[in-house]
């Protein structure tokens, strides 16, 4: 059996933003203070986490849809690589992230769900408030 997550947060700013950070290298090193390595391209690898995470793009839909093949570095020996599905979907106030994080190897589970939110979620919260209290004062 595999394990899945599924987690949505939302965000004080555009899905077109969201979207554009997540698959910039510079962005998305910055909002989770990480080195990364990515390009908005499909059949592009890329790293996140100073190499503990990899993967590939597999589907993009501009401001809709992400779909990853995703990897960390300490899945089990012989385990296949895990499937990340981003989607982003405008709100009244913001953007609704919701991630859905599919074929995990089971004991992994509830340490990848807390990374996703100690790790992802939260520090994006910080930097896209102060993305946009900045671009307000502009």
């Amino acid at each position: 059996m595999n394990g899945v997550i599924k987690i949505s947060e939302i965000f004080p700013v555009s899905a077109k933003r969201l979207y554009d950070a997540w698959l910039n290298s510079e962005e998305h090193s910055e909002f989770t203070r990480s080195k990364a390595e990515i390009r908005p391209n499909v059949g592009s690898k890329f790293s996140a986490w100073d190499g503990y995470i990899t993967g590939t793009n597999i589907t993009l839909q501009p401001y809709g849809r992400i779909v990853q093949s995703w990897r960390a570095s300490d899945f089990p020996k012989g385990a296949s690589d895990s499937k990340l599905e981003i989607l982003f979907e405008k709100t009244g106030n913001g953007t609704r992230i919701t991630l859905i994080h599919t074929k995990l190897p089971p004991a992994k589970v509830k340490d990848f769900e807390k990374g996703w939110i100690n790790h992802y979620f939260k520090p994006m919260k910080k930097y896209f408030k102060k993305v946009k209290q900045l671009s307000t004062l502009a």
